[in-house]
Formats: C-alpha cells, sequence, structure tokens
C-alpha cells in the first residue's frame, strides 16, 4: 500500500487529514502479505492479533466518526455493548483480507462523512469534542496499533521496516 507524502506544508485541516491517512496506511501496510493463520496467531499474553487489531480500527473509525461525531448508527461486527472485546476473539478461519478490507471501508466512510466538515463542530453524541479533537485522537489511536503491528509483524516473520 502506498503511504501518502507527509512533508508538505498545508492548513491544519489538510496536515491532519494527511497524518491520519498516513497511519492509516501504515496499518494496512503491516498487515498486508500474511495469511489468515499468523493474522489470527497470538504471540502475546493479551488477545491481540493482527486481524483482531485490524477489527479494532474498523471498530475505532466508525465509533468515534459515524456514531460520535456524526450520530449515525454503525454495525459493531464483532462485539457489542454486552460483549465489547468481541473483535479481538480471531480464529484460523478468520479472513485477514476480509478485515482489510473491511477496515479500508471504514476509514472511506470516515472521509465521505468528514468531508467538508469544520474543524471546531461539535460532535453530535458522545462526550462534549470537536472534530479537531476526534481527528488527534484517531492520528493517536492508529498510530499507537501500528506500532504495535510492526512489533507483531516482525514477530510473526521477521519483517521490518517503516
Amino acid at each position: 500500500m502506498e503511504r501518502p507524502d507527509t512533508r508538505i506544508h498545508g492548513d491544519e485541516r489538510t496536515l491532519l487529514d494527511l497524518f491520519l491517512d498516513y497511519q492509516r496506511a501504515t496499518v494496512v501496510l503491516k498487515a498486508e502479505g500474511l495469511g489468515d493463520q499468523d493474522g489470527a496467531r497470538r504471540l502475546l499474553p493479551s488477545a491481540t492479533t493482527v486481524t483482531g487489531m485490524l477489527r479494532h480500527l474498523a471498530d475505532v473509525e466508525r465509533s468515534w466518526v459515524a456514531e460520535t461525531f456524526a450520530g449515525l448508527p454503525y454495525d459493531r461486527r464483532f462485539g457489542s455493548d454486552d460483549d465489547p472485546d468481541g473483535e479481538w476473539r480471531v480464529t484460523e478461519a478468520d479472513s485477514l483480507a476480509e478485515a482489510i478490507a473491511d477496515y479500508q471501508a471504514a476509514c472511506a466512510e470516515s472521509r465521505r462523512i468528514l468531508s467538508g466538515r469544520g474543524l471546531d463542530e461539535q460532535c453530535v453524541a458522545g462526550p462534549p469534542a470537536q472534530l479537531r479533537w476526534v481527528l488527534l485522537h484517531l492520528i493517536e489511536e492508529t498510530s499507537r496499533h501500528a506500532g504495535q503491528l510492526d512489533v507483531l509483524r516482525e514477530l510473526l516473520d521477521g519483517v521490518t521496516g517503516e
């Protein structure tokens, strides 16, 4: 996956969107090329897996952008209020490619919802926050998990790099 060039200048919104898209692309880059078995492999004491991470990040996108910012319902595909960690329960029968595609779809949906929206606009639901805060939170969350994926990928097949 090609990542956007972050060495550009622009206004605040342009740069926030650019850095978020860079981290989104990094997540996909770290997951691509693995098979379903490696995507489901648990290497830590927790339920953390590559496939689970992609599912979680798709849920994060939908939760913060569709539900919290825009007030839209969203389908929590894996898990529920009664099962908040459902996205982390992964087996070798779960498709990593489908998780990647779903994450990319969630990111595209977020871009569509946020297109033309101002950074000072308030969230419709949830805690009182502006779009600016939501974008910063998504950058933080996505970046943190991209780093975890980097380590998982190295442990799985030795691939290192950006």
